[in-house]
């Protein structure tokens, strides 16, 4: 009997410690596609104020491990931001990198001219606190952009 509690106790151990790594997990690029997709899909059915307002209140729907949701204006004012809600209202038309680089104006850039599009740029990572390469996929909904990106090591 001591020895199958050891052994439960020990697969317990190892389900929950798997559990921890999978949290831990790295989203991919088509991942950050598809939260994109979903969030111009809920702007449809659920009204934009709706969207913005859940992505601003951090809503499970729109976080998933490393992934969250931006939303601004194409005139650079931020209208949420799933990872930090000060930027709301804010206009970060002039916001840079950690190298310089130009990252709402370049999102706007690519809403424009192409309509949707990767952008590359450096930015603190949710998970490890560390400046990451970022890879952002931006996408132009009527009057916004909507964007979501992965963090590469």
């Amino acid at each position: 009997m001591k020895r199958f509690l050891q052994m439960v106790v020990m697969m317990t151990a190892f389900a929950v410690g798997s559990a921890g790594a999978a949290g831990a997990e790295r989203a991919s690029a088509n991942d950050a596609v598809a939260m994109v997709k979903k969030v111009i899909a809920d702007m449809k059915k659920l009204g934009k104020e709706k969207v913005i307002q859940d992505i601003q209140a951090q809503s499970p729907q729109y976080l998933d491990r490393d992934l969250y949701v931006t939303v601004g204006t194409l005139e650079g004012i931020t209208l949420a931001n799933g990872n930090n809600a000060k930027l709301a209202g804010k206009n970060t038309l002039d916001l840079k990198d950690v190298d310089g680089k130009s990252i709402v104006r370049d999102r706007i850039e690519i809403a424009k001219t192409k309509g949707s599009g990767w952008q590359d740029y450096k930015w603190p990572d949710p998970l490890t606190k560390k400046i990451q390469k970022k890879s952002m996929y931006v996408e132009r909904y009527e009057d916004m952009t909507v964007a979501c990106g992965i963090y590469k090591d």
